[in-house]
């Protein structure tokens, strides 16, 4: 088994990851963190990091991805990898834009409102899944 800060996926999910020299690591995170840090850094650099651009990027880049999970725990699609890829692309530039407003300001409401609002859209999806799964065993 690889260790979670790797893959953060059990054995049974190594479907959404890549196998980097032994290790299990998670398809989205190695596509999302890249894309991400270099769309904060251009953005902090280009002086839009706080803007409407970026505030805009993080609301609505992020909703296919948010839509895909949701899907799919729900059952409603099967895993993808290539759509996995597809909808992080957008996902990490969204991101990116946030972190680039949360470094000018921390406490920046609109970067924590699609923090918590996404992340709570995501997880009654999770959890809704989680209890139609089967029992193992």
């Amino acid at each position: 088994m690889t260790a979670l800060w790797l893959s953060h996926h059990w054995p049974d999910d190594y479907d959404r990851c890549v196998v980097v020299g032994r290790r299990h690591v998670c398809r989205r995170c190695l596509v999302l963190y890249p894309v991400a840090g270099v769309v904060m850094v251009a953005a902090l650099a280009g002086g839009w990091g706080s803007g409407d651009l970026a505030g805009w990027l993080l609301v609505l880049l992020p909703l296919p991805a948010v839509a895909d999970l949701c899907l799919e725990h729900l059952g409603v699609v099967e895993p993808s990898p290539p759509r996995l890829v597809a909808v992080t692309v957008p996902l990490a530039v969204g991101l990116g834009a946030g972190f680039a407003r949360y470094v000018e300001s921390p406490g920046d409401a609109l970067f924590w409102g699609v923090v918590v609002a996404y992340t709570a859209v995501c997880l009654v999806a999770v959890a809704i899944g989680w209890r139609r799964r089967p029992p193992s065993g």
